[in-house]
């Protein structure tokens, strides 16, 4: 069944720039190869995505580039595809290096988002346990982030990014950024499901007029397993998504794609199966959900964060809570 693509919402941007409103995230969690990812972003291409969510620190860049090589060769126009990538924390000091090497790995000349991928310069090596910190990690200094935030701005200046944006920030970080900053945040990328929905947050976002893109989107079940924990909550077995995508006859995946986008934020599910691929996208061109059924979804959130991110804690002693200022105080 051909897809109705002109259904798909779009985001506008203050540029005039629309951006699709499902894309395909590209983070294979440590498990799936390059060229895994770079095969399913081609497909997602083929079927109609016409938005890609990329970063330095993926590793697999250069093979997504072929990719990208190979669909425009195909006729896909490189304006249509919305490419995001995203600065890793051992580049603070380094963007436009680190921008310049992604455009040159994606084989682009330009990326139509380039975001800050942690508010934190602390590394970690691809693949390392929760146990892992690095010795020279360091609390979020704003002083500092905005010397990269300047870097940023720079690559619009440049040409090299047409829209700046954050990811993994909070509201006293970003009321911060958005006092400092000469160009502000276009995007920030940040954890959104059904059972995490983050609404001080995503409210802060949209009435600054900063699209929130959501990662997670499904509850990310092929997660790390150093981002596993005990308490973790499973959205596609929410009794309330069940019965929903029951009525439908769709998967549960579907109602969860299907509220992200009519709630406002822009989901990137990864996968690299081409039926889930196109199920996907098949949300979000498909009929809306009903606003008893979008209430019925706002009821159930569980504030269960699963990216917790406790590999960029910087002392001892500490809870992975410090990294999100939950009591609206930036630790230090």
């Amino acid at each position: 069944m051909a897809l109705d693509l002109a259904s798909i919402p779009q985001r506008r941007f203050p540029t005039g720039a629309l951006m699709p409103a499902i894309g395909i995230g590209t983070f294979g969690s440590d498990h799936v190869s390059a060229d895994q990812v770079a095969v399913a972003v081609e497909h997602a291409l083929a079927i109609g995505y016409r938005h890609v969510d990329c970063a330095s620190v993926y590793g697999n860049e250069a093979r997504i580039g072929h990719a990208l090589a190979d669909v425009f060769r195909a006729g896909v126009p490189r304006e249509d595809v919305w490419i995001v990538s995203k600065v890793w924390n051992d580049k603070h000091s380094n963007v436009v290096e680190s921008c310049r090497q992604s455009l040159s790995d994606l084989r682009l000349d330009y990326l139509d988002t380039y975001l800050v991928h942690w508010p934190f310069p602390n590394f970690h090596p691809p693949g390392c346990s929760v146990e892992s910190r690095s010795a020279q990690a360091r609390p979020y200094i704003h002083e500092d982030f905005m010397r990269t935030w300047r870097q940023m701005e720079t690559l619009v200046d440049m040409g090299l990014a047409r829209h700046i944006g954050t990811s993994n920030m909070t509201v006293p970080k970003l009321q911060l950024l958005l006092r400092d900053a000469r160009i502000p945040p276009a995007v920030n990328e940040m954890e959104l499901h059904p059972h995490f929905q983050q609404p001080e947050l995503f409210d802060f976002v949209r009435a600054h007029g900063i699209e929130p893109v959501a990662y997670c989107p499904l509850g990310s079940p092929g997660r790390p397993e150093r981002d596993r924990t005990p308490d973790d909550t499973v959205d596609l077995e929410d009794p309330v998504l069940v019965e929903i995508a029951r009525r439908r006859g769709v998967h549960p995946a579907w109602v969860a794609i299907r509220w992200a986008i009519q709630r406002g934020q822009t989901p990137i599910p990864f996968s690299t199966h081409p039926r889930n691929i196109r199920a996907n996208l098949e949300a979000a061109a498909g009929a809306p959900l009903s606003d008893a059924d979008m209430s019925a979804i706002a009821a159930i959130d569980r504030h269960c964060r699963l990216i917790k991110g406790q590999v960029f804690l910087w002392k001892a002693g500490q809870h992975w809570e410090d990294l999100w200022d939950l009591n609206g105080t930036i630790a230090s």
